[in-house]
C-alpha cells in the first residue's frame, strides 16, 4: 500500500499513532478527506461552507460535495430517494440508491480529487448509511457496512465532524424543514430521526479518533471554532491564535439584511 492511499475502515479500531501523525498534511501533499455526519438541522452546511471559504483563501483546492448528489449521475438518483411521492420504496432499495450514488461520486469526483492533493469536504458519507438505513431502518448492519464497502472502493475519510444541535430530535427536524418542505426521509418519524441520532453517537463512541463530536448549541462562531479545533492535527495553523483569530469566525454571527 502506498504512503498516501485512502483505505475503508470500519467504525471500530482507532488509528494508530503513526496514523495520525501521516494525516497532519500540508497544502503540496496528498489530499485530504473530510466528512460532515448529523441529524436534520445540525447545521452542516453552513460550517462546511466557512471552512470551504477559509481553505480556499489559504490556498488549498477545495471539492465541496454532498450526499448523495455531487455528479449527475448521483443528482438524479438523490431526486428519487428524496422525493415524497416515492413513498412506496422500499428499505432495501432506499440503501441501494444510496450506494449507487456514492459508488460513482467516488469513482467520478472523491478518489480524482484526493490522487491530485485536494481537500474534500463531504456532507455525509458511509456513517449516515449506517445510521440512517442500520439504526433508523433497523437493516441489517453487517450488511450495511459490506455494502459501504463495496460502493467505496478504498476510500475513507480522514476526518469526520459529526455535528450535534444538543437540543431534542424534533426541534433538529423543526430547523431542517422550517424554509422548504421536508423530503422523504424528513418526514420519516420522530422516532426513526431519534434512532438515527442514537446510532451517529454510537459511531462517535467505536471510533473516536476520526469522529469528532461538535455541538452546536451556541453562536455559529462558537461553533465554527469547535470544528476547527477538531481539524487543527490535520491543518497545524488551525491551532494558532495569531493565523487563525477569533475574529476570523465573527462574520457568521452577523444576520443578512433581507
Amino acid at each position: 500500500m502506498s504512503k498516501h492511499e485512502h483505505t475503508f475502515v470500519d467504525p471500530v479500531p482507532a488509528p494508530s499513532l503513526s496514523q495520525q501523525i501521516e494525516s497532519a498534511k500540508t497544502p503540496n501533499a496528498p489530499g485530504v478527506f473530510i466528512t460532515f455526519e448529523g441529524g436534520e438541522g445540525a447545521g452542516k452546511s453552513t460550517h462546511i461552507g466557512f471552512l470551504a471559504r477559509v481553505l480556499e483563501e489559504r490556498g488549498y483546492e477545495v471539492v465541496r460535495l454532498r450526499e448523495p448528489g455531487g455528479t449527475e449521475i448521483g443528482e438524479t438518483l438523490r431526486s428519487v430517494v428524496l422525493d415524497v411521492k416515492n413513498d412506496q420504496m422500499t428499505d432495501e432499495c432506499e440503501l441501494l440508491v444510496y450506494e449507487a450514488a456514492r459508488a460513482q461520486i467516488v469513482h467520478e469526483v472523491i478518489r480524482p480529487a484526493l490522487q491530485r492533493g485536494a481537500v474534500v469536504l463531504c456532507d455525509r458519507f458511509y456513517d449516515s448509511t449506517i445510521a440512517y438505513q442500520a439504526y433508523g431502518r433497523g437493516l441489517d448492519r453487517e450488511f450495511v457496512r459490506q455494502c459501504n464497502h463495496f460502493a467505496c472502493k478504498g476510500v475513507h475519510p480522514d476526518r469526520t465532524i459529526l455535528m450535534c444541535t444538543g437540543g431534542s430530535t424534533e426541534e433538529g427536524l423543526e430547523r431542517a424543514t422550517h424554509r422548504v418542505g421536508a423530503d422523504r426521509l424528513e418526514l420519516a418519524g420522530e422516532d426513526f430521526h431519534a434512532r438515527v441520532n442514537e446510532g451517529f453517537l454510537k459511531i462517535q463512541e467505536q471510533d473516536p479518533q476520526r469522529v469528532r463530536l461538535v455541538v452546536s448549541d451556541q453562536a455559529k462562531s462558537v461553533t465554527s471554532r469547535r470544528v476547527f479545533d477538531q481539524l487543527a492535527d490535520l491543518f497545524p495553523w488551525m491551532a494558532s491564535e495569531e493565523e487563525c483569530p477569533q475574529r476570523l469566525f465573527a462574520s457568521l454571527d452577523v444576520k443578512k439584511v433581507q
